[in-house]
């Protein structure tokens, strides 16, 4: 294409921007805490060139890393770069998009075959000292933390023979071990999925693969203190649909989900697996956690079908985002049991971008965030991002007696998954910062970045960053604190 699509995906506040540029000493109202310093590094995919196919996804753009950094003296800078991926590169020397269809190298350009696909768009990770830009169709790209610079696809030293790494890690609050896996590992529509885990310096210490019941999109998973479990839910691959130039995901709604549990330090012959509903569909986990019991606990953001369009338009499905049902949903699975069951109860609204405090990975939780749509909202929502409207109402929940405090945006306003940073006060339960679009006329956007007392959401934002330049839609985000920063392994 010689222009990008007039679609969703690629106009309004999805327009591609394609822009490198540094902000310094941003305006800031309010008082920014002292507590909040360090880096709030985004993931943002932005094509650099219009696509090949007019049904293209937002998905498919080219990652950049975005830092919003607070220095030690209060000052705010901003600054975004591309992740120089081979595809990225190998499309800015062509000066055009050579690469075909989201997730299907049967329709590139046949200049590109056996490139890199990955666009490292979804997750900055940062663990051992490095950071790690992902996307779980390929391995992760390390990038300098301090000038955005891209210094490679990342193999952990040429240890890691998983084809793919998750965008969703979990790092265990005790032991800093990073836990994470690659479904497709041997290659496309495969069903074979690497466990992995790497110690607290970043060496890849367990690689051990397992199959699922069937290639689905496994987009994250979650820990306890004693297990690693699998969530599978039925979107789907099929190898000669892609032969054929098809969608790699296609949803199906009379294919029953599956939660698979293994010792966390076990071996996956050990795996037990446990049936769940059909039809559903999961991309974010809250939490997971034990009990007394022998009980494994997950709260996942569950919707009754796979919410984004393009995935609905491929599985000849049309629910509106309204009509998606689901909740923050608990399943339980009992360990000391035999049977295959699991038992499910409803904690909180629909929702999704979850976020609870680092030192609650896996463990027992009092609270955890998420963001919602209202449905009181008295105007139109904010069309934009990968599901087509913008969440547009923080919430905080104590998942143990069910209170919900929320924060309600406006109507034509959005806001993006926050990440939270904790507190040193006892008691205090920290900070969220998030990005914040709102439409405050016909042709006045104003884009920002607000921090909220994660304690206290509803009573609105403590500080508010301008960002005078115009934001693409982030996917997911990592916060960084300077302590951290100062002992990166790259300068």
């Amino acid at each position: 294409m010689k222009q990008y699509p007039d679609t969703p995906d690629f106009t309004g506040i999805n327009a591609p921007i394609g822009e490198e540029y540094s902000l310094k000493n941003l305006e800031v109202e309010g008082e920014i805490p002292a507590e909040v310093r360090g880096a709030f590094y985004r993931a943002v995919p932005d094509p650099a060139f219009p696509p090949m196919f007019e049904d293209d996804t937002a998905l498919s753009g080219d990652g950049m890393l975005s830092r919003l950094y607070f220095g030690p003296d209060g000052q705010v800078d901003f600054d975004i770069r591309f992740v120089e991926t081979a595809r990225h590169q190998a499309e800015v020397a062509a000066g055009k998009a050579l690469f075909g269809r989201y997730r299907n190298p049967f329709t590139d350009d046949p200049s590109v075959d056996g490139v890199d696909r990955t666009v490292a768009n979804t997750t900055p990770v940062w663990h051992g000292g490095r950071l790690l830009m992902t996307k779980e169709d390929g391995r992760a790209y390390e990038m300098n933390p301090h000038t955005l610079e891209t210094l490679g696809s990342y193999d952990f030293g040429g240890v890691l023979k998983s084809e793919t790494m998750t965008a969703h890690v979990r790092i265990d609050p005790a032991t800093k071990e990073m836990f994470f896996f690659g479904y497709e590992a041997d290659g496309l529509a495969s069903s074979k999925v690497a466990y992995c885990i790497a110690d607290r310096e970043g060496t890849l210490t367990h690689e051990q693969w397992f199959d699922v019941p069937y290639c689905s999109m496994m987009h994250d998973f979650v820990i306890t203190e004693n297990y690693a479990v699998f969530p599978v839910y039925p979107t789907t691959a099929d190898l000669e649909r892609l032969k054929a130039g098809g969608d790699h995901w296609v949803h199906h709604m009379d294919l029953e989900s599956w939660v698979g549990i293994m010792p966390r330090y076990g071996d996956v012959s050990e795996m037990r697996w446990f049936r769940g509903p059909k039809g559903v569909s999961t991309y974010h986990m809250m939490n997971c956690f034990e009990d007394e019991e022998g009980r494994v606990h997950m709260d996942h953001c569950m919707s009754n079908c796979n919410a984004f369009p393009f995935i609905q338009r491929a599985s000849g499905l049309n629910v509106p985002p309204q009509e998606l049902g689901g909740g923050l949903i608990r399943w339980t699975m009992d360990m000391t049991g035999s049977d295959d069951n699991l038992t499910q109860v409803t904690l909180g609204p629909p929702g999704d971008m979850p976020r609870i405090a680092d030192k609650d990975q896996g463990r027992p939780y009092q609270r955890g965030w998420y963001l919602s749509v209202n449905p009181e909202l008295k105007g139109p929502p904010l069309m934009g991002g990968v599901v087509g409207a913008e969440f547009n109402l923080l919430l905080r929940i104590e998942p143990d007696n069910g209170r919900i405090d929320a924060y309600a945006f406006p109507p034509l306003s959005g806001i993006h998954e926050p990440v939270h940073v904790p507190s040193a006060r006892d008691g205090h339960e920290g900070w969220l910062i998030s990005f914040v679009d709102m439409m405050q006329g016909e042709d006045d956007l104003y884009q920002g970045a607000w921090i909220f007392d994660a304690g206290n959401v509803a009573a609105g934002p403590v500080a508010k960053i301008t960002i005078p330049h115009r934001l693409r839609p982030q996917v997911h985000g990592w916060w960084v604190p300077q302590a951290e920063l100062d002992k990166s392994v790259r300068k």
